[in-house]
């Protein structure tokens, strides 16, 4: 290589074979040309085939590939520092020895980060084999975007190009001390420091691989050593940002993501002292970090969680956890405009938790809603030629809910609201004025409500949905009511006797109650209105083959 490089790859490695080859080859065979690029690869103590595939990298393309060998440091910011100290490039890129790069990837980042100026350019990355990635930050390109106003700071990882100059200047290196989340101070300083941070979204850059046997060190740190990592970022972070709404962006991510982490499905099950000591560490940082503009920004089940931590209300929040895991959300008790979601804890005395924790502040909630809304009982009502089908179904709303209503809707729930299984209706939505008789009862364990509704049929045929209309914290929510295996009451013949309907309740593929309509057999005016059509068609196709 003659020159100065325009992009080094750094590359930690330990143990990641037979990942590291499609790394390597990756980064080889990148659109760039090998001409502008340099690979510090550097071997942190494998004791599988890594180090022999990188010396084998490094025969093959000696130009471009360099290898260090060292021995083992506990975690991938040693060997990420070494890696700085020989690279020579105008930028620097972080990637994951057993993760790849799209084949275009550095070419497309070099020129946005000339382009515009940039000290950090974000890629888009991609999950593979199940690893999750935040993909917010992935709608548009982006020349300038902001650390305090966007989703960047839930993308901290440190696979991102970083001008070398910026780098040095600040001597920003990885704190080797920490076993996992070593790379966020790092990200969080240099994004802190950079001119311009660009995104570039409209092409994949980056693919995390979840390995087979999920043994990244992300998934095999344990809670404390999570828990120590985290309070450290948090404190490098309040170090780095002044207080007020800028820390608070940046902040919002531990306590939904790192924190949030250590109290959910396996909280219940561990060491009571385990249990403690995770409560107590979250305490200690939601005393000093855990802000109202953190906790108004956050989910109400997350939110729930870190207060009762807070609080070392552990058996509380062990049946928070337990009970939603099994049984889905708690219902919501609505007062006025507002809504609280009744986790436990919920105006206990004992504990203290602000009403406002439990609040829905600003969030939709229609899965949460779906999950708890099932038929209890239905039936037909006859009454001469008219017939009403009625209902009493299960909400999980509890307090001011006399505007609940059950309607039947023609046509299927958009597919938007198919995984959740409920929408929040938009400001402007208008729904028809409502037909038939409603009336709502506290459930028999206080824990729902219960709609008994009364709806009428027109004699119309087709299919309409069961759904449920409900007033929460200032949204009206549209839910499809469940079967759950309950039995569908028998057809009924209805209508009059020259031109009857049947009536039929089922549960169709998704599990949605539907009712079906539809004529038995045609009155007699239609039947004639069919025959003298078929004789008028067949005189023109008669007259059509004469000619």
């Amino acid at each position: 290589m003659s020159g100065t490089p325009d992009v080094s790859v750094v590359v930690a490695v330990y143990n990641t074979m037979p990942y590291l080859t499609e790394c390597l080859n990756s980064l080889v065979g990148q659109s760039i040309g090998r001409e502008r690029l340099e690979v510090v690869a550097v071997d942190d103590g494998s004791t599988d085939d890594s180090g022999r595939e990188l010396d084998r990298f490094a025969a093959l393309y000696p130009d471009t590939v360099k290898v260090i060998h060292q021995p083992n440091s506990g975690g991938p910011a040693a060997p990420s520092n070494r890696a700085l100290d020989v690279a020579t490039g105008r930028y620097v890129y972080f990637i994951g020895s057993d993760d790849y790069l799209g084949e275009e990837a550095l070419e497309r980042m070099v020129k946005c980060a000339d382009e515009n100026d940039s000290d950090v350019v974000v890629g888009k990355m991609v999950g593979t084999n199940g690893r999750y990635v935040h993909q917010a930050l992935y709608k548009e390109n982006v020349a300038d975007v902001s650390l305090y106003d966007s989703a960047l700071p839930f993308t901290l990882a440190n696979t991102k190009l970083f001008r070398r100059d910026m780098v040095e200047k600040y001597h920003l290196r990885f704190p080797e001390h920490l076993p996992v989340g070593s790379d966020q101070p790092f990200t969080i300083e240099a994004c802190v420091r950079a001119r311009k941070i660009s995104v570039v979204a409209d092409y994949t850059c980056y693919y995390a691989v979840k390995r087979g046997d999920a043994s990244n060190i992300t998934y095999r740190a344990d809670h404390l050593a999570r828990l120590r990592a985290a309070a450290e970022i948090v404190e490098f972070t309040a170090g780095l940002v002044e207080e007020g709404p800028k820390r608070d962006a940046v902040l919002r991510r531990h306590f939904t993501w790192e924190l949030a982490k250590l109290v959910q499905d396996d909280f219940p099950s561990l060491d009571r002292e385990l249990q403690r000591q995770l409560c107590s560490g979250i305490g200690r940082l939601a005393d000093t970090y855990f802000t109202d503009g953190i906790r108004d920004a956050m989910d109400v089940k997350r939110r729930v969680r870190i207060a009762l931590a807070q609080a070392v209300a552990i058996d509380e929040l062990a049946e928070a956890i337990s009970s939603e895991k099994e049984h889905g959300a708690p219902p919501f008790v609505v007062e006025g405009e507002r809504a609280y979601a009744r986790y436990p804890g919920f105006r206990d005395p004992r504990i203290g938790v602000p009403d406002r924790v439990y609040e829905l502040v600003g969030e939709a909630v229609p899965g949460r809603l779906a999950t708890g809304t099932e038929l209890l009982a239905s039936a037909w009502e006859q009454q001469g030629e008219a017939l009403t089908y009625t209902a009493s179904v299960r909400v999980p709303v509890l307090g001011d809910v006399d505007g609940a209503a059950l309607r039947l809707i023609k046509g299927a729930m958009p597919k938007s609201a198919d995984k959740p299984g409920a929408r929040r209706l938009k400001a402007e939505h208008e729904l028809a004025p409502l037909v038939g008789e409603m009336r709502v009862e506290p459930a028999a364990d206080g824990a729902a409500s219960v709609l008994h509704a009364r709806v009428p049929l027109e004699p119309v045929t087709g299919k309409r949905g069961v759904r449920v209309y409900v007033d929460v914290a200032g949204s009206t929510y549209e839910i499809p009511v469940r079967g759950k295996g309950l039995p569908m009451p028998l057809a009924r013949k209805w209508g009059r006797d020259d031109d009857p309907y049947r009536a039929s309740a089922m549960v169709n593929p998704k599990g949605r109650v539907v009712i079906d309509t539809a004529q038995m057999y045609p009155p007699k005016r239609t039947v004639v209105r069919r025959a003298l059509g078929g004789l008028v068609r067949n005189l023109k196709s008669r007259s059509k083959r004469k000619k």
